[in-house]
């Protein structure tokens, strides 16, 4: 069974394409115009073991707000739309990276239900060109497009890069754990028979 997904996005702010194969091996082609987003998604998609194609056409003349939080937003929906009925899934992930200095708990649920839940304190006000606080509205465009409860806490770190690096490897991994298929589960893990 396949579970891929094309989804795109396009407005006056920014025209996104993303394709996604849940059961890849981690190959990624990632261009979104900030430089530094592109090295997080390709963290991503490595240590998440997705193979993600992104193309982003972006009013960085702007600022990274737009380009960033749209590619949240389908990014989470290429997950909603791969793990169709979510038959199967494991629903739950989680995983505490550690990267340095910086240790990062990420937990989510493949719910339906978004909720998301944010607690960091990244010094720095930008990484490159691209300024830190939209990386929380990414992760919130993520949690909304995948329909998911997702929370993330920094436990430790100085070194905002590590902090934020170790934020989408965590995430990863959680979403990698929690799209996977276990054939001990008949139908959808909820006792309510949908998700």
């Amino acid at each position: 069974m396949s579970r891929f997904a094309r989804c795109e996005r396009d407005t006056k702010e920014t025209e996104i394409i993303v394709e996604l194969d849940l059961d890849g091996t981690g190959q990624y082609d990632i261009h979104t115009g900030i430089g530094f987003f592109d090295h997080m998604l390709e963290g991503f998609a490595k240590h998440g073991l997705f193979d993600l194609a992104v193309t982003v056409h972006g009013d960085t003349h702007v600022d990274a707000h737009h380009t960033v939080e749209d590619t949240g937003i389908v990014l989470g929906q290429a997950f909603l739309e791969a793990l169709g009925d979510k038959a199967g899934i494991a629903r739950f992930g989680y995983f505490i990276l550690p990267m340095d200095d910086a240790l990062v708990l990420a937990s989510l649920d493949f719910s339906g239900r978004t909720y998301f839940a944010f607690d960091a304190d990244l010094k720095a006000e930008r990484l490159g060109t691209m300024e830190t606080e939209v990386v929380k509205e990414f992760f919130m465009g993520l949690a909304c497009g995948a329909q998911m409860n997702l929370h993330i806490r920094q436990m430790a770190g100085e070194n905002t890069h590590h902090v934020v690096e170790a934020m989408f490897k965590a995430v990863a991994k959680s979403m990698d754990m929690a799209s996977q298929i276990d054939e001990r589960i008949e139908g959808v893990l909820s006792t309510k028979g949908v998700l």
